[in-house]
């Protein structure tokens, strides 16, 4: 699998702020055999992300899209605005499941905006902009990340085979 990571940042697109989260993912990808092969941070601007969404996606180089960064209810979190302009069809069980996994740990998780969807033949998934929050929610629905892929790239196989080997 290839991924592309996506840090949304005003201060960090000025160079006043280091990126941590992008990293964070990078590693954690590693480690499960998927490479980064496109990473760049920009700043918190709506019509800005949508373009880099459409081009990174259209470009048939990457299996998936991790954002990170501007998911929350602040002005300037618009990543989720710009996320959904672009997708095709959204996955909306992807960012309950980090909304319900997050709120075992903070109550501000209720608060996250982050989605996930299909452009193409790309999953998009918003992060949040910390590295702990953003690895945690990765992790909480990474086990379903390379079967979504799959489909989303046409595998014909039935799902119950993948998960119930023998039973129909």
């Amino acid at each position: 699998m290839k991924a592309g990571i996506l840090t949304l940042s005003d201060k960090g697109a000025k160079g006043e702020r280091e990126d941590l989260s992008g990293p964070a993912l990078r590693v954690w990808l590693e480690q499960r055999g998927v490479q980064t092969s496109r990473y760049e941070m920009i700043p918190d601007e709506e019509d800005l992300i949508s373009a880099k969404l459409i081009e990174w996606a259209d470009s048939s180089e990457l299996d998936i899209i991790l954002t990170t960064g501007g998911t929350g209810v602040s002005p300037r979190d618009v990543t989720p605005d710009a996320t959904i302009k672009v997708l095709e069809r959204q996955i909306p069980g992807l960012g309950e499941l980090m909304r319900m996994r997050s709120l075992s740990k903070t109550p501000t998780a209720a608060l996250s905006r982050a989605v996930a969807g299909i452009r193409g033949r790309v999953l998009i998934i918003n992060l949040p902009g910390s590295p702990k929050g953003a690895v945690e929610n990765l992790e909480a629905v990474w086990d379903a990340i390379p079967h979504a892929v799959a489909k989303i790239q046409g595998d014909p196989s039935e799902c119950a085979d993948q998960f119930h080997p023998g039973k129909r």
